[in-house]
């Protein structure tokens, strides 16, 4: 089986924020054989993954077996590493090697999961909210914890919030906070010894992501759990914060930090160091299959809803996901994307 075509699209994400829409922009990839199969995946970057795609990838890709799908990863990271390593490249290669993982199971006439050596099966998983209001409604809807934005808030506000929640919730449900790391050292760390009281599930990237110095020392001094690693890239700069112990939690986010060759390495990083994976976006069928096959205690994050061209994506029901049948990732998309 050889590659024939490798091609790159920006769909439509109506109702997404403006950096989802720009930079962030998330770009559907496929990859096409000589055996009439086709591989799908999803990466980031807009309109400069889409040329890295298009032109530097392709060049490399075209006529190499699909199956040989680490190797072709170690190929793609190679070729772009004077110029990659993290950010637009490894966003870019995240989507090809996801279409790659995609071919795979094809191939076998197996789901992801089963490649991975998994078994289909239903996960707990969470909602993400951007206002008390919704994350109470969400809390309603049987999810096993909901994850409250508090990064556009002051370290009071969210500390108020945060404490409003559990009183309203009581102690049964999960609740997790996300700064997008939009505070300084000092502010987190104060928040931090504030809502040890509430047995927040985590405090998701207080500072920015490049601050691993500053996330070191955080994890140090408080036992509120730390999670991070949503923008972070490649297996090797998240072995390097697991021996640092950066965080509690690593969250990598398979479309972005180097596609599913990547988050398998992770996972295997993660049992020697002893800490938790718990995927960003969790519950789209990019990481769902790593997280229902080897996560041992999983959680899936909710999705994102206007990503709505990816068709067959599964839902949440009672607060619990599971991969669907059906070969590859079991999605497939609308062929008018690609006029």
């Amino acid at each position: 089986m050889k590659i024939t075509e490798v091609k790159a699209v920006q769909p439509e994400t109506e109702g997404a924020p403006g950096d989802w829409r720009g930079w962030l922009g998330q770009i559907l990839v496929r990859v096409d054989t000589d055996q009439g199969l086709t591989g799908y995946g999803v990466g980031g970057g807009g309109a400069a993954g889409i040329h890295i795609v298009q032109t530097v990838l392709r060049d490399l890709l075209i006529s190499l077996d699909p199956t040989a799908v680490e190797d072709l990863w170690e190929q793609m990271y190679r070729l772009t590493l004077p110029y990659g390593q993290k950010g637009l490249a490894i966003m870019a290669i995240s989507g090809v090697d996801l279409a790659l993982w995609d071919l795979r199971g094809k191939v076998a006439g197996k789901p992801v999961v089963a490649v991975l050596g998994g078994q289909a099966g239903a996960v707990p998983a969470y909602k993400t909210g951007w206002s008390p209001g919704e994350v109470l409604t969400d809390s309603e809807e049987g999810y096993s914890g909901v994850k409250l934005q508090v990064g556009k808030l002051s370290g009071t506000e969210a500390v108020r919030q945060l404490g409003e929640m559990r009183n309203t919730l009581g102690s049964e449900v999960k609740i997790m906070a996300d700064a997008f790391m939009s505070w300084d050292e000092d502010t987190a760390l104060d928040v931090a010894e504030r809502i040890t009281e509430f047995e927040i599930g985590w405090l998701e990237e207080p500072l920015p992501a490049d601050d691993l110095d500053g996330y070191e020392r955080l994890c140090k001094q408080t036992s509120v759990p730390i999670a991070g690693g949503e923008h972070q890239y490649t297996a090797s700069v998240f072995k390097g914060m697991m021996k640092r112990g950066i965080h509690a939690i690593y969250q990598p986010d398979v479309c972005w930090c180097g596609g599913l060759t990547e988050l398998v390495k992770i996972y295997q990083m993660a049992g020697k160091y002893g800490v938790r994976v718990c995927p960003h976006r969790g519950s789209e069928v990019w990481a769902l299959h790593a997280i229902v096959a080897l996560d041992p205690d999983p959680l899936a994050e909710s999705g994102r809803p206007w990503m709505t061209w990816v068709q067959g994506q599964p839902a949440i029901e009672g607060g619990r996901i599971s991969p669907r049948e059906g070969s590859g990732f079991g999605v497939w998309f609308d062929e008018d994307l690609w006029k």
